[in-house]
């Protein structure tokens, strides 16, 4: 982030709302002392932010050190929507669709960076699907592809927690998507980059699994909000999964997934087994 923008919030001179801005500024969402806050952040240390996160929001003029909070997933989500099949390297020798697969995880499946990923005690298959994340910035429906870029907050880090073998048997994927954790995100939202072309990494233990650009993507980013918007009304704080690259493989308790998006930084969660009541 930019150190002037930081003293135009303190002088409450920021005549556009946040998702309006063009500089490249991070925003976290944390707890400190039980308290739940907006904030700024800027080399290491949190601007406190009152107000609505996507209309214009002022700094309190209170700051934090990032080592003495909690990190809580970066916004709160209606709806989280996800983008299937949606890098070549994915699909393999499959056609892409003519149009993005659409599917939906519930709000109740985002969690943020350093929470954990609980395994149910019947999944047997669990895979980590690393992925650029949109944030959306203001209301959208029947969005123009020209236009689409302009509702587009910025962006974060995802894994798209899949269980496969409930994604090949279930009905619909609720349960291999959907479950609590299966979302996690963060651990800032990013405006002011080039969505179009940052590199997106999962790391497993340390291994990249996957490495791959987002400018890489079938559907791009603006493809993507104008066709859900024909569908689905997109409010301040919706996020949609854009879709991972290469393969994946299993995961187990105890492993640690990290996912980077160059520019947001790494969002990373441990996997851990579900306490038997």
């Amino acid at each position: 982030m930019e150190k002037p923008l930081v003293g135009l919030l303190l002088l409450g001179l920021m005549a556009e709302p946040a998702w309006a801005q063009t500089d490249v500024t991070k925003y976290v969402r944390y707890s400190v002392r039980d308290r739940i806050s907006y904030g700024v952040l800027e080399d290491e240390v949190i601007w406190e932010l009152a107000g609505d996160l996507f209309q214009s929001p002022r700094t309190t003029g209170r700051t934090v050190p990032l080592t003495g909070v909690e990190l809580l997933a970066p916004c709160e989500p209606s709806k989280v929507i996800a983008v299937g099949l949606n890098y070549q390297s994915h699909l393999g020798e499959r056609e892409p669709a003519e149009h993005p697969g659409l599917f939906a995880k519930y709000p109740t499946s985002i969690v943020g960076h350093g929470a954990d990923i609980v395994m149910p005690p019947d999944a047997t298959d669990l895979h980590y699907e690393g992925e650029l994340v949109i944030v959306i910035g203001r209301e959208a429906k029947n969005v123009p592809l020209a236009e689409a870029g302009t509702y587009v907050f910025g962006v974060t880090a995802g894994n798209d927690v899949s269980e496969r073998a409930w994604q090949r048997g279930d009905l619909q994927w609720l349960r291999a998507k959907a479950s609590d954790t299966f979302g996690p995100i963060g651990p800032v939202i990013v405006t002011g980059l080039d969505h179009n072309n940052l590199l997106v990494q999962t790391r497993v233990n340390g291994e990249v699994r996957q490495s791959e650009r987002s400018s890489d993507l079938i559907f791009d980013v603006e493809t993507i909000v104008s066709y859900v918007s024909r569908y689905v009304t997109l409010m301040p704080g919706d996020v949609i999964f854009t879709g991972t690259p290469g393969s994946t493989r299993a995961m187990a308790p105890g492993d640690v997934v990290e996912v980077e998006v160059e520019g947001v930084g790494v969002l990373r969660n441990t996997v851990v087994a579900q306490r038997a009541r």
